[in-house]
């Protein structure tokens, strides 16, 4: 088992063990999805919105996770107080922009809560991430759709570019998974094209990565293991599943997670480490 397989491991059994509560202020096409997931993997979900209460639930949760997925102006305001609550209590706040730079109400959305709140990890695909930082991809609803900038060494200086601009981890999912602080970079290599069938399958990802994040503050290592893991359920799901159909692997996938113990990355997950050059990218 290598260093990063085995430093991964160590995480998924915290998880196991110590059942982390993960606060989800997600959208409505994910909800059930999001919580059955996070409960196959062995975390606590909630998912409360109300201002009146949100943020005492972020407070006592082991992260929060705020998903524009479906978002108005009263979600956003209780996504601020939630995001300042745990920034106060020393919970980590990850934000999942969906859609940035299909509207402006989103990517405006977006970028305020980026500006209220300390965000400890900011997950999305390429086009959303760009809209970030003021670059445009082109975006077809909630799906980057610009396959013509979707290399990896462009997702890769992306994400540089874009955990330099914003102060913080930020992850690119795609073919293959970058996460980076902007210094240190891991892509992650694996899972199955099926992830891009089943709705809320990067939503769950996000709060998958609340799960790992709350148990572990090197947010880089805590990412690297909620995208490792995440891959492996999708791999091994999509092995039962190949003759079948997203249903059948939407299932299965939660099956896997369920079933993720601490040898579940070999031979189904690869990491590949890099440092950052003083303009961004790999070196």
């Amino acid at each position: 088992m290598s260093t990063w397989e085995k430093d991964c491991s160590e995480l998924l059994t915290k998880v196991h063990n110590s059942n982390p509560l993960v606060h989800n202020m997600t959208n409505v096409v994910v909800t059930n999805f999001t919580a059955n997931g996070l409960y196959a993997l062995g975390a606590s979900p909630v998912m409360a919105y109300a201002p009146e209460e949100v943020a005492d639930m972020a407070k006592v949760a082991g992260a929060v996770v705020l998903n524009i997925g479906t978002l108005n102006r009263e979600l956003v305001e209780a996504m601020i107080i939630a995001g300042q609550s745990a920034n106060a209590h020393g919970v980590p706040v990850l934000l999942d922009p969906v859609g940035a730079g299909a509207t402006r109400f989103r990517t405006e959305s977006a970028l305020r809560i980026l500006s209220e709140v300390n965000i400890s990890m900011v997950r999305g695909n390429a086009a959303e991430i760009a809209h970030l930082i003021g670059e445009t991809r082109q975006i077809k609803g909630v799906d980057g759709g610009d396959r013509s900038h979707s290399s990896k060494s462009s997702n890769v200086d992306l994400a540089v570019r874009a955990a330099r601009t914003l102060y913080t981890i930020v992850v690119i999912t795609g073919k293959e998974d970058v996460i980076t602080d902007g210094s240190n970079i891991r892509t992650v290599c694996g899972g199955d094209a099926l992830l891009t069938k089943v709705t809320g399958a990067g939503c769950l990802l996000t709060s998958v990565l609340g799960a790992f994040a709350a148990v572990e503050p090197n947010l880089l290592l805590a990412g690297t293991a909620g995208l490792g893991f995440y891959s492996a359920a999708a791999s091994r799901a999509a092995a039962r599943t190949a003759a079948l159909g997203p249903g059948s692997f939407q299932i299965a996938f939660l099956d896997e997670l369920a079933k993720l113990h601490t040898g579940s990355l070999e031979g189904h997950v690869s990491v590949r480490e890099a440092r950052a050059g003083a303009a961004g990218g790999a070196r």
